[in-house]
């Protein structure tokens, strides 16, 4: 029995360069970044004050107020970008067998924010500030949950903490979960709000965020021989999977057709990559394997593009080794520089913008990339976006501890 296929057949997005997916694409494909000053925290004693901040968010919008109010923030995007992707594919809920409804969610510090002010009344005002409802607004899967909840969902409802490709892996899992006659239809993507004065900081001791003091919109630079590090993002975006005689009995549009998904873990260290990306090159290879795909059919790459002075240079080449004499023919590009880093979440906006890649047809540019590092010697797409008719595109990123995850989304064929 061959396995069954699945297409991509809605999108959502909360993000700090849009919030729905028409105008993340606009962004994106404009290289139009999203960063600014960060304003929810005091940054004077920090070697870094940028982020790329979500503004004029409206949650009543998704939910009542007093919902809104005693949820993690990174569950209120959620919330909003999972049920803003299950009306655009035009399903109903009241029509659709909640048994064979699944929800995989990527994060990796989802119930932070809550956690670290509720410890902080603790300190201060002790047990008599403790509460309750913090039990489920810091629990990491609420996301998934709260979901599942709005939209009668009796299925899987799973949280996978996989860092940095924890998307990718929520929309690989979600595809499993319909080849394995689980479900009809996933909603799989992303959620996180990182944002936080304790968690910031620490990226900024680890001196992997951008230090740039110019204009904002220029900080960060992928690939670039100035770069200095990413911008932290946040946000949600979540993709509808749907298998395809189901997409087709109902007359869903169809953006495009999910393909394969492969993984990885190098276990070398816990926030450095492996000098030669063997994690990276094996996700890779895997997801080639697993989509019965020619390396030679890959038309774009959305790389990870950390911007950090090692990743991206291990990236590169890691890409130059699994895809070997083909790689000179692959676009690559990074998106970062507009979404911001959205830790968890980025590789769900990012298998986004692939999506949207493909349905319009067009590879978006990277951002700020104006002097191409010599070691990053791929074919980088910068300047201004690329007009071209998509076969297959992959979407690549990577994580704390090696993890590493590709998914190859393609045109759909009919």
């Amino acid at each position: 029995m061959s396995a069954k296929r699945i297409v991509i057949t809605g999108l959502g997005v909360v993000s700090p360069c849009g919030l729905n997916p028409q105008e993340v694409w606009d962004s994106v494909v404009n290289g139009r970044p999203s960063c600014g000053p960060v304003t929810r925290f005091n940054t004077r004693d920090m070697t870094c004050n940028l982020a790329a901040e979500i503004r004029d968010f409206q949650p009543d919008l998704w939910m009542e107020k007093k919902r809104a109010h005693r949820l993690d923030r990174a569950v209120r995007y959620c919330i909003a970008a999972g049920k803003q992707a299950f009306n655009d594919s035009g399903l109903e809920a009241d029509k659709v067998d909640g048994d064979r409804m699944a929800i995989f969610e990527g994060t990796t510090v989802t119930g932070l924010e809550n956690t670290l002010s509720q410890h902080s009344d603790f300190v201060v005002d002790g047990f008599k500030s403790v509460q309750p409802t913090t039990l489920v607004a810091a629990f990491c899967g609420a996301g998934s949950s709260e979901l599942a909840l709005d939209l009668g969902i009796n299925g899987q409802a799973t949280t996978i903490c996989t860092g940095c490709s924890a998307g990718n892996d929520a929309i690989g899992y979600g595809m499993r979960a319909i080849r394995d006659d689980m479900a009809d239809v996933v909603l799989a993507g992303g959620s996180e709000a990182p944002i936080v004065d304790g968690f910031y900081s620490i990226f900024a001791k680890l001196k992997v965020m951008s230090r740039w003091t110019g204009s904002p919109a220029k900080a960060m630079k992928p690939f670039d021989v100035e770069r200095d590090g990413f911008i932290l993002g946040e946000g949600s975006a979540f993709l509808v999977l749907e298998e395809l005689s189901h997409a087709l009995a109902r007359g869903a549009r169809i953006y495009c057709e999910l393909l394969a998904h492969g993984q990885a873990c190098d276990a070398y260290h816990m926030v450095a990559l492996h000098p030669g990306g063997r994690g990276t090159i094996q996700a890779i290879e895997r997801a080639l394997l697993a989509g019965r795909t020619e390396a030679g059919t890959i038309d774009w790459i959305n790389a990870h593009g950390s911007a950090t002075l090692a990743n991206d240079v291990i990236e590169a080449a890691a890409i130059r080794s699994a895809f070997g004499h083909s790689v000179d023919r692959i676009a690559v590009s990074a998106t970062k520089p507009v979404t911001g880093h959205m830790v968890g979440a980025t590789a769900a906006i990012e298998a986004l913008i692939c999506t949207l890649a493909i349905h319009n047809g067009c590879i978006p540019p990277t951002a700020n990339l104006e002097n191409p590092d010599p070691a990053c010697a791929l074919d980088l797409v910068r300047g201004s976006a690329r007009e071209y008719p998509l076969r297959r595109v992959m979407n690549l990123n990577a994580g704390f501890g090696g993890k590493a995850s590709a998914i190859i989304l393609g045109r759909f064929a009919g």
